[in-house]
């Protein structure tokens, strides 16, 4: 049964499960569930909260599966579903007293500091930068320049016209440039993969490379001082 169900596209899927079948919403959020996780989590910036967005996304889907008008691909309906899941969490988190955000980003930035894998640290530092330009604009950028959806498909995602999404994306890049600037300048050169240079002067180097020479005890010419030799 369910190898037939792998058979059909998302809007048959959609409509066998609007119609009674028990299998055929399993099949669809199989097919599409990773993808909302990773829009979640770059939206969010927190895996906690990222797998509550997805969950009540999918279950608003599953009950709204009857009201889907099919004016738009079903992948793009469950991007809004998942997007709008994304901004009322965050409105639910706003409402609460709890601990200020820059604090969880200060603290979140000293623990990615202290990592010693570099590629976690970046990820934890771009999480928390999405996180702090707001949902709005961390999703527009996560849809169109993450995922790569086009900017008509992302309106209809977040259901806005087409200049809000390239304004969105616009201020958001910009703030993100802001953000993350130091790693564009710290990945090339920060942790050098090169040979390990002890001098730190580079015109040095050739003298670097005859002065191992000097060290052996088996060399013809005792006495090679003059760098030209």
């Amino acid at each position: 049964m369910s190898e037939a169900l792998a058979e059909l596209d998302d809007r048959e899927l959609l409509a066998r499960h609007a119609a009674g079948d028990r299998d055929a919403f399993g099949v669809l959020v199989a097919r599409h569930r990773d993808r909302l996780w990773r829009v979640a989590l770059r939206t969010l910036g927190d895996s906690h909260d990222a797998a509550d967005a997805v969950q009540d996304a999918l279950i608003s889907a599953y009950r709204a599966a009857g009201s889907f008008r099919g004016d738009a691909a079903v992948t793009t309906w469950l991007h809004r579903i998942t997007v709008n899941a994304c901004l009322d969490l965050v409105r639910r988190r706003a409402s609460r007293p709890t601990v200020a955000l820059e604090d969880e980003l200060d603290h979140t930035d000293q623990l990615a500091a202290a990592d010693v894998l570099g590629a976690r640290e970046t990820a934890a530092e771009i999480l928390a930068a999405l996180r702090r330009i707001g949902p709005e604009q961390a999703a527009a950028v996560v849809l169109v320049d993450v995922e790569g959806f086009p900017v008509a498909q992302v309106a209809q995602m977040l259901d806005v016209p087409v200049g809000t999404v390239k304004s969105r994306c616009a201020r958001g890049r910009s703030r993100l440039a802001a953000l993350l600037g130091h790693l564009a300048e710290t990945t090339p050169g920060g942790n050098p993969s090169p040979p390990a240079p002890v001098e730190p002067h580079d015109r040095q180097s050739d003298r670097a490379q005859s002065e191992p020479a000097q060290s052996e005890p088996a060399q013809s010419e005792p006495t090679g001082t003059e760098d030209d030799t």
